[in-house]
């Protein structure tokens, strides 16, 4: 198993068996009860990977979100339309929620963008399109 995915979720595997402390006969042990008998995550299948992992997670190994992208904000449903606009002038740009949350507090001084008002959030939205329509002329 040498595709990406896989190698991702073996190295999942191996920091929840850090997070967790496992020794190897624990860790091997756990892999052995949940894939019926392999003692190794490179022997292990993708569903079964994915398996040990969220058995981890109930152990108590948290779940991570990526880092460089920051979270969706949970917005109101009629605010929904405006947030995917949001959300892909963001990802067309390179750029993170961070710098809407950025670009809220710089227009409106609130950070939080779950905060705003139906007004300031479609201000955001077009200060974002002026943003891709700048960076299109250069």
């Amino acid at each position: 198993m040498n595709s990406p995915v896989a190698k991702r979720l073996i190295g999942a595997v191996k920091a929840g068996q850090a997070f967790l402390g496992w020794d190897d006969v624990t860790y091997r042990s756990v892999i052995a009860r949940l894939t019926g008998g392999k003692t190794s995550a490179r022997a292990c299948s993708m569903r079964e990977l994915s398996d040990i992992k969220e058995y981890m997670h109930r152990q108590g190994f948290p779940r991570k979100a990526p880092t460089n992208k920051g979270r969706r904000p949970n917005v109101a449903i009629p605010r929904k339309a405006v947030l995917s606009k949001i959300e892909a002038l963001l990802a067309d740009a390179g750029r993170s929620w961070a710098y809407a949350e950025g670009l809220a507090s710089h227009m409106y001084k609130q950070n939080v963008i779950e905060w705003l008002s139906d007004e300031q959030i479609t201000g955001v939205m077009v200060a974002l399109v002026k943003d891709s329509r700048r960076h299109k002329k250069q």
